[in-house]
């Protein structure tokens, strides 16, 4: 049977009025009947809060306001498209930077005008069969059933349709990724490099050395990626994850370099290249990139009062305070009354009134300052608790700098990269090692509890393991060590003992928890494949 436009719900989102008349004519001509216009980003994405769409046709250029590429980061992050929408980015340009920029959000396709009825039909066919054909891995994923998923695909595999087979593989490896099985993932990756040269296969293989903690072989992977495909723009952002790993952020700033020449729209990089060149000391760099950060955070769902933060921090290490004052007073008409972005504003400018003489207006903003912080509380990001430590150190609040410095560190014991960024600002101020003590005795005790419960849980004495745990995370909330043996734990419980529902609802709950938090898909992975099954298991036996 052929494929038709017939019953499909499609958005045309294009800012000229006599091409959307030409698309909605072509697309009329292809048997459509249920068509909808958008003539810019916001009327884009507000037609998608409205109605789910199967076909979304959006100009990459839109004017004024958000672009193509911004209306599909929106659209995935807020979750108003599926894996059964086709999504095609449609341009005029055709220049590298600007297909590369485009292509690097992934959309399903890239056209470029003019294109005719047959092109378009031809290249949403393509799309439909895929997505068609892949739908029951798609769907088990959208359901958190990464086990049903990876039987879907086993199934297809056994099958055995030459045409989808590659796509089949690199699905059935990152699943195996997800899952934990790196050893399975591996051998799908070799076996492909062993038969073709897919860069795919070949970045698979750094990743899995990356997860593996494997990074300098992960790094030599990427580089060697990146020297024979210097447009596989996702190459860039492992290859940067992994300096980062190893807190090289010269290298980390060069990678970001390379990739932003060749598309420079990316909003999350380039607020990764902010960070990385203000950490080396780059505030040229640093600048240039927190500015491109605030500029293209206007029309973006990524943009956010952190992003004028950061710029503002920066003027107020070189001295301009005036710049610092202006982009504060930016941050807060762009996000008038979110107590987030007026706390941001008033811990620097307890920093820039002090250095601009002005100590009264300087003690004013430090009070206001701790006011927001114990009205937000634990709604406050860890980074601008830092700066609020800081501040306090500075101020010679040191009371309320070691509690705060206390609950951080305890909160965050198992995050690496932000205990050298609380080192690093010490450090910045002439404290070096000043919480190095209270690091280290936190680790252990970390270390201690949880061997004590890893102990218990193998005596068969789940309930103290777990009351131990419990009373852990109230000290460490966002633990995911702690997190993932609590998981451990309930999933061990509810398969052997009497299954009951309230503890069935604690484990979804804690599974959330962890994703939440930022546990590492193949650490949980594991955890979900054994929870799927017990799930199975049990409603078999209903």
């Amino acid at each position: 049977m052929s494929f038709s436009l017939t019953g499909k719900n499609i958005l045309i989102v294009e800012d000229n009025p006599v091409f959307r008349k030409a698309m909605r004519d072509m697309l009329y001509g292809l048997q459509a009947d249920i068509v909808t216009e958008a003539d810019n980003g916001i009327a884009a994405i507000n037609a998608m809060t409205k109605s789910t769409f199967d076909i979304v046709l959006c100009d990459y250029n839109l004017g004024q306001g958000k672009n193509g590429q911004q209306v599909l980061e929106e659209a995935r992050h807020r979750k108003l498209i599926d894996y059964r929408c086709v999504f095609v980015l449609i341009s005029a340009e055709q220049s590298a930077s600007a297909v590369l920029g485009a292509m690097d959000s992934k959309p399903d396709d890239y056209l470029t005008k003019p294109f005719n009825a047959q092109q378009l039909l031809s290249r949403l066919t393509k799309h439909f069969v895929r997505k068609n054909y892949l739908v029951s891995i798609e769907k088990s994923l959208a359901k958190g059933d990464l086990a049903q998923a990876i039987r879907h695909c086993d199934a297809l595999l056994e099958v055995g349709d030459k045409k989808m087979q590659m796509q089949l593989l690199k699905t059935r490896a990152e699943l195996a990724i997800s899952a934990g099985d790196f050893d399975k993932a591996r051998q799908i990756y070799q076996d492909v490099l062993a038969q073709r040269e897919l860069p795919w296969a070949r970045m698979g293989l750094g990743v899995i050395d990356f997860q593996n903690n494997n990074i300098e072989q992960a790094i030599a992977g990427f580089q060697s990626l990146v020297a024979d495909n210097p447009m596989l723009m996702e190459c860039y952002d492992w290859l940067g994850k992994a300096y980062e790993a190893l807190d090289q952020f010269t290298q980390v700033e060069n990678v970001l370099q390379q990739a932003l020449q060749l598309s420079p729209q990316s909003i999350l990089r380039q607020k990764k290249l902010a960070e990385a060149a203000d950490k080396n000391g780059n505030l040229e760099a640093a600048e240039k990139a927190y500015k491109s950060v605030v500029k293209l955070g206007k029309h973006s769902v990524h943009g956010s009062c952190a992003d004028f933060a950061g710029l503002a921090k920066l003027y107020a290490k070189t001295n301009a305070t005036d710049e610092a004052l202006k982009t504060l007073a930016a941050m807060r008409q762009e996000y008038a009354n979110q107590p987030e972005a007026e706390l941001r504003a008033s811990t620097l400018e307890v920093d820039v009134f002090k250095a601009q003489g002005k100590d009264e207006l300087s003690q004013k903003a430090l009070q206001k300052t701790l006011e927001l912080c114990e009205s937000l509380g634990n709604k406050v990001p860890k980074d601008a608790q830092l700066d609020v430590v800081k501040t306090c150190l500075l101020s010679d609040e040191h009371g309320i700098a070691e509690e705060m410095l206390h609950d951080l560190i305890h909160a965050n014991i198992d995050d690496e990269q932000f205990l050298n960024d609380l080192r690093r600002m010490q450090s910045d101020i002439g404290m070096h090692n000043h919480s190095e003590i209270l690091i280290q005795k936190t680790k252990q005790a970390l270390i201690a509890t949880n061997n004590k419960g890893v102990a218990l849980y193998k005596q068969g004495r789940f309930k103290e393991a777990l009351d131990l745990f419990e009373q852990a995370i109230q000290t460490m909330p966002d633990n995911k060590t702690i997190i993932v043996n609590m998981l451990k734990i309930m999933i061990h419980d509810l398969k052997v003992n009497e299954f009951c529902e309230e503890k069935n609802q604690r484990t979804i709950n804690l599974f959330k928890k962890a994703k939440q938090i930022g546990v590492d898909q193949h650490k949980l992975g594991i955890l979900q494949m054994e929870y799927a099954k017990l799930r199975h298991s049990q409603l078999a036996k209903h």
